[in-house]
């Protein structure tokens, strides 16, 4: 076991997790958790910049602390926390603003189209967005984080902040976060729309839910965009097809695709039968996440037992980081400290 490496990530609680989410971030989340030390998060506060009512927000948080819990995140291997039970990152995050420049924030690309769509939500919490970012990662001085491409950027400026503390101080105060690749591949689960990767902003039906029933799978994959089937033999196979074979091949259903696949190609394929084949095979696959969701939404005694211990544990590690840094800047202590 390789435990020297600190790995951070976290997630907005913006509803019920699905199959991108699943197979893009939590599967190797459970994978990491046996190789490295792992602080994972709930970004409760991230959440803030979209003001969102108070009781779905705390819904959302139970969602997802439920669904990772179910997927196979151990808090006895990692650290789990929800980022509001964790005030020392907001504290450094006030440390970090008073060195990031407003003109470097304002050339973010997310910033950018931020500013565009919504206009009349520009707070400074979405400009500061990668500064909150950075202090998530580097309370725990972490040295490896698990990204997708659209947050390479904040990723990169959580090293620009980190080298300018230790230039400033001349210490080496904050490691440089690399971004973890895992086995080099980017996964991209594709929707059931046709096009595009799983996204529930664009259509909550062309989404799967970790926690959808036997029959909300059938419904939603038999609207599934497909074509209007092959003009002839050997003809390549179109995008929305793919899809639904990439969707066949994550359940472990080898055999069914190399079958649907050869049915194309003949131009014999039936796209009922495809469908009801990946309904079944995608049920198997979720079914034991589901019934874990089902059991642990409701043991509530649980659930606060993990994000109390969760934060206990996080709190030794970011009051570490913390100490070290008011010694450094400058903040000492004229009384003694218990």
């Amino acid at each position: 076991m390789l435990k020297e490496d600190i790995v951070v990530s976290g997630t907005r609680p913006t509803g019920n997790l699905h199959l991108g989410n699943y197979l893009g971030a939590v599967k190797q989340f459970v994978e990491l958790q046996d190789l490295y030390k792992c602080y994972f998060f709930i970004a409760d506060i991230h959440s803030l910049t979209t003001h969102p009512n108070p009781k779905d927000l705390h819904r959302n948080v139970k969602t997802v602390l439920v669904e990772y819990l179910a997927s196979g995140l151990d808090p006895d291997k990692i650290t789990l926390y929800l980022q509001s039970d964790l005030p020392q990152t907001s504290e450094l995050y006030l440390f970090m603003n008073m060195h990031a420049y407003v003109g470097e924030l304002e050339r973010v690309p997310t910033f950018k189209e931020k500013v565009r769509t919504q206009p009349d939500n520009v707070n400074a919490g979405l400009l500061t967005y990668p500064v909150l970012m950075a202090a998530d990662i580097l309370i725990h001085k972490a040295n490896r984080v698990p990204v997708g491409k659209d947050q390479e950027q904040h990723l990169e400026l959580t090293r620009v902040f980190a080298r300018r503390f230790n230039n400033l101080y001349g210490q080496e105060i904050f490691p440089e976060t690399q971004a973890y690749g895992g086995n080099g591949k980017l996964i991209k689960i594709p929707s059931l729309d046709g096009t595009g990767k799983m996204s529930k902003s664009d259509n909550i039906d062309s989404c799967i839910f970790l926690r959808d029933s036997e029959s909300e799978l059938l419904r939603k994959i038999k609207k599934a965009k497909t074509d209007t089937g092959p003009e002839g033999e050997d003809m390549p196979i179109s995008e929305p097809v793919q899809n639904i074979l990439t969707l066949m091949e994550y359940t472990g259903n080898l055999e069914g695709v190399a079958f649907y696949k050869e049915a194309y190609r003949k131009a014999n394929i039936r796209y009922g039968d495809l469908k009801k084949q990946l309904a079944e095979d995608m049920n198997l696959f979720l079914k034991p996440i589901r019934d874990k969701i089902l059991d642990l939404e409701s043991d509530d005694k649980y659930l606060g037992k993990v994000v109390k211990e969760g934060a206990e544990k996080a709190h030794i590690s970011a009051d570490n980081t913390l100490n070290e840094l008011k010694e450094i800047i400058g903040f000492k202590k004229f009384y003694p400290v218990n």
